[in-house]
């Protein structure tokens, strides 16, 4: 054999060995590496106490993932004080008791959610060349009206204990001082979404309290996040992206399955000057099961004042 091809034949075997190593990490390894990211924001009016946000996402549960299970309970030790659920829960109908089950604590706390397409529709072996294209969404889509998961058992689930539904809606919780009022749409990667009229008269701050406002959807489709910037949120949280799912070193995000840029695929930015979460989410579908470079996650948010000025 020639030198030059055996060179060529070692460093494509390199580069099989590699992908095959990529691979079992991302399908065995990183899936089940569940991660809490926390971050801090200064977004609270002067003078409020510091207030805890757990933003979950994309759990797309199974019944007899038993790791992500037991991370979902764990996350009721850190006794935030709201919490909030951007969709795509669960990946079967059986699994909804057994999620109910492992966020029992956290339902019990206050809370609200809107729901994804995998809230509605059972997941179905799709090729993964499609997230390469500009809209992802296969034609002749199943009729988003007609959901084949039975979302209204889901969402008992969710509210039983006091959870807001935001499907397309407004919800406002009190949080001792604080009052969080909250604006929902439905799935927009189904184009369900709704921006609810805003609230007139609109509402006078509480009398000895503050207002954060909060915009939630599933998926940060370009039309949603701006429709929560003009409504006046001070925050905004969305899901569905997964971090990208497959992230490159130096590359980031491949794909974000909705038209926000790669960059923001994932954790904070900030949306004409509006601070933007994007969950990673903890979960895929059980025909995609793997995550390479982007571990599955729960986010906890601290919600300060801004620092005093410093005194000349």
């Amino acid at each position: 054999m020639r030198p030059a091809l055996a060179a060529a034949g070692a460093v494509g075997g390199l580069g099989l060995g590699a992908a095959a190593a990529a691979h079992g990490w991302a399908r065995h390894v990183e899936i089940h590496r569940f991660t809490l990211r926390e971050a801090e924001l200064r977004i609270l009016p002067p003078g409020t106490r510091t207030f805890r946000v757990l933003h979950l996402s994309d759990i797309h549960l199974m019944p007899d993932q038993r790791r992500k299970l037991d991370f979902l309970e764990h996350l009721s030790l850190l006794r935030p004080h709201l919490v909030i659920d951007t969709g795509d829960n669960i990946a079967s109908a059986s699994a909804i008791p057994v999620l109910a089950q492992a966020l029992e604590p956290l339902l019990r706390r206050p809370g609200a959610f809107v729901r994804g397409s995998n809230d509605m529709f059972e997941p179905t072996p799709k090729n993964p060349a499609r997230y390469l294209l500009p809209d992802s969404r296969p034609t002749g889509m199943t009729d988003p009206r007609v959901p084949t998961l039975p979302i209204g058992e889901l969402t008992d689930r969710l509210s039983e204990h006091g959870w807001k539904d935001l499907t397309n809606t407004r919800a406002s919780i009190e949080l001792g001082g604080l009052e969080v009022r909250l604006v929902g749409v439905d799935d927009p990667h189904l184009e369900l979404d709704e921006m609810p009229a805003p609230l007139h008269p609109s509402p006078p701050p509480p009398a000895h309290g503050s207002v954060l406002r909060i915009g939630v959807a599933h998926a940060p489709y370009r039309r949603v996040l701006d429709s929560f910037a003009a409504d006046g949120s001070d925050l905004v949280l969305a899901g569905h992206t997964h971090g990208g799912q497959l992230r490159l070193p130096g590359i980031g995000a491949l794909v974000t399955n909705c038209d926000i840029p790669r960059w923001q695929a994932r954790g904070l930015s900030t949306w004409r000057g509006v601070p933007l979460n994007v969950s990673a989410g903890l979960g895929a579908s059980p025909y995609s099961n793997y995550r390479l470079f982007t571990p599955p996650e729960a986010t906890l948010l601290t919600l300060r004042a801004p620092q005093p000025s410093p005194v000349r």
